[in-house]
């Protein structure tokens, strides 16, 4: 089979197109035939060798849709059926999805009810199940006051095709670091875009409920950004901090205001079933932003990485 192999921690050059033997179905695990697959940015910092547990060569991948093509648990799934894989250190302790076929432990594939095509499919599962899960830790409400910080991520698309479902007015507000993406942000469903400079809100307006996407980096300047009573969900780190340093949770959070966070590893084959259930009832329009092949995969990092990303992007594998 075709497989992207990183054998050593760098640049896009180090995303190589190999021929690898396909894997040998064992106990506990299934053979998936890969229809394809999000490209993520911890994907990027696991790449550049950010991610100290992932030792190489390995076969990148933390999320992908596809069909079982063998399984060793016939009970449970049948060759044929469409699943979801993700987390559950896939792409990181064994190889994942940047390839035609992954061999997956039965527990973390996932079979859910959804009529989606491959390329909206590709699109979901770990984007828009994080951006779900967040949206429920920001208990939206109709008359909330949003900001998403890096509007323009994959998450922040997700986050405002799945708030716009189901709120249509919702008011809610991007931030950004470069201006000219400011009319695909408001013809993507937001109601106004902000300038986000050195990490600080070029703004005094407040917010009942933030979406923190950039992650340490700027919460403390959330923070200060939201109304009494409000929440932060801090999901992303696309600011390339981990770790709140120096913070005081009683100056931080002195005006009675909250901060949580959502982690896509915590999933369940109701919630993500869950997810799909959304999708469909308030016709999410989930589809991806921009579509490579397997062969391009170096484009579709190098794409990622630069200053003109917007959503979903996706590698799709050649239907037979």
């Amino acid at each position: 089979m075709k497989a992207v192999v990183v054998s050593r921690p760098g640049g896009v050059d180090v995303l190589e197109i190999k021929d690898v033997d396909k894997p040998q179905l064992k106990d506990g695990w299934s053979l998936v035939k890969v229809k394809g697959f999000g490209i993520n940015h911890s994907e990027i910092f696991t790449r550049q060798g950010l991610s100290p547990s992932v030792s190489f060569p390995r076969i990148l991948g933390i999320e992908l849709v596809g069909v079982i093509e063998e399984t060793s648990e016939p009970d449970c799934f049948s060759v044929g059926q469409r699943v979801v894989a993700m987390m559950g250190e896939l792409g990181r302790a064994y190889d994942g999805g940047y390839a035609e076929y992954a061999l997956v432990p039965n527990k973390f594939l996932y079979l859910v009810d959804t009529d989606l095509e491959w390329a909206d499919f590709a699109s979901v599962p770990e984007t828009y199940y994080t951006a779900f899960g967040s949206l429920k830790n920001l208990k939206l409400e109709a008359s909330d006051k949003v900001l998403v910080r890096a509007g323009a991520s994959g998450v922040g698309q997700a986050f405002v095709k799945l708030a716009k479902g189901q709120f249509p007015n919702l008011n809610i507000v991007a931030s950004v670091r470069h201006l000219f993406k400011k009319d695909s942000l408001l013809a993507s469903g937001f109601s106004d875009v902000i300038l986000e400079k050195d990490g600080k809100l070029q703004t005094a307006e407040t917010f009942s409920k933030i979406l923190e996407l950039v992650g340490p980096a700027t919460i403390s300047d959330s923070l200060a950004h939201l109304q009494e009573g409000g929440i932060v969900c801090s999901t992303g780190q696309l600011g390339g901090k981990w770790y709140l340093e120096n913070f005081d949770p009683i100056e931080k959070l002195w005006n009675n205001v909250y901060l949580t966070t959502f982690a896509s590893g915590n999933i369940t084959q109701s919630k993500l079933q869950e997810l799909f259930d959304f999708i469909k009832t308030y016709d999410v329009a989930v589809g991806p932003e921009k579509i490579f092949k397997l062969e391009d995969i170096q484009q579709a990092h190098a794409y990622l990485e630069s200053s003109h990303a917007f959503g979903k992007v996706i590698v799709l594998n050649e239907e037979e």
